[in-house]
């Protein structure tokens, strides 16, 4: 797939307010409960976002994996937020037990996001199997084609979409073996996340790569993470693409100054847009730019 410079589609804003890493001591202002993280989630929808990224944390700010805060969230956001796109990350992110031990979710636990309800409109897949580093030690994140199979045969029969979330370019071709055998159907939905220390590393060069790798048809958007969360937000604009943004993936607004707020993030990506000539796509714009249903609340049984 090329990029389009010429021919552009609305753009496709998603908020990820709380990440599954980092919590308040990274910026204070990042939500932990369900009902900050619910405000920040209208304010967002009000102010352009069209899609919900989620993950959760307990009473101790800790991420969580929990299918009832997940449900206080989604009846939150379908309650407050009309039509936004809601989007649970599978990989839920780390348990901490303190600033230097933690471990990852296990797979159980990641495959019971499907019995979610309200079942959210997307789950997304992590695409592939890598060393995961952070805070300089690293643990395996596992996403073998085998279990993804599983777990998107799993999506398609309750009618959540997918988007599929890949670290580096042989991702895609996981997810291209996976859609050659069957197992994915329809547009694909690509997510390329850049610059986690693991995976591939954040530059323009490495974006048009991935990217030649979709298949033509596919939507695609970048998580690029950190100090390269504006020049790559900046550069998938012009270059037809959609784009994430939010305390997960960045809590800074500028070097060394601190993002006071979500919104402050959504508004920001929604004026560098415009001024690329991209329009912002409403959330059943979005629906349709992404080939989705409407709404699980108001589909009829």
């Amino acid at each position: 797939m090329k990029p389009d410079f010429d021919h552009q589609k609305k753009v496709v804003i998603t908020v990820a307010p709380t990440g599954g890493l980092h919590g308040r001591e990274a910026n204070a202002a990042l939500p932990e409960q369900p009902e900050a993280i619910v405000e920040n989630f209208y304010q967002a929808w009000k102010a352009g976002a069209a899609v919900a990224h989620i993950h959760v944390r307990d009473k101790n700010g800790r991420t969580s994996a929990d299918l009832s805060i997940y449900q206080e969230v989604l009846d939150g956001i379908m309650s407050r937020c009309p039509g936004m796109i809601t989007q649970v990350g599978n990989g839920i992110g780390i348990k901490r037990f303190d600033d230097k031990n933690f471990e990852g979710f296990t797979l159980a636990q990641r495959m019971k996001l499907l019995d979610l309800k309200p079942a959210p409109d997307m789950l997304t897949v992590n695409s592939g199997t890598f060393h995961f580093d952070w805070k300089g030690r690293e643990f395996l994140f596992e996403n073998s084609k085998a279990w993804n199979a599983e777990f998107i045969q799993g999506c398609q029969y309750r009618g959540i979409v997918n988007e599929l979330e890949c670290y580096d370019l042989s991702h895609i071709q996981n997810m291209l073996e996976l859609r050659d055998k069957g197992v994915i159907k329809g547009p694909m939905h690509f997510s390329f996340v850049m610059g986690i220390t693991g995976g591939i590393p954040a530059s323009p060069q490495n974006l048009f790569v991935m990217l030649d790798h979709v298949p033509e048809g596919s939507s695609w958007q970048v998580v690029a993470i950190g100090k390269h969360t504006l020049p790559l937000s900046a550069t998938v604009l012009a270059s037809g693409g959609n784009i994430r943004v939010g305390m997960e993936d960045n809590v800074y607004y500028s070097h060394g100054v601190l993002a006071t707020s979500n919104l402050q993030l959504v508004e920001r990506a929604v004026r560098i847009a415009k001024e690329l000539n991209r329009d912002i796509a409403t959330p059943d714009e979005a629906r349709k730019l992404l080939h989705m249903g409407p709404p699980p609340q108001t589909r009829k049984a």
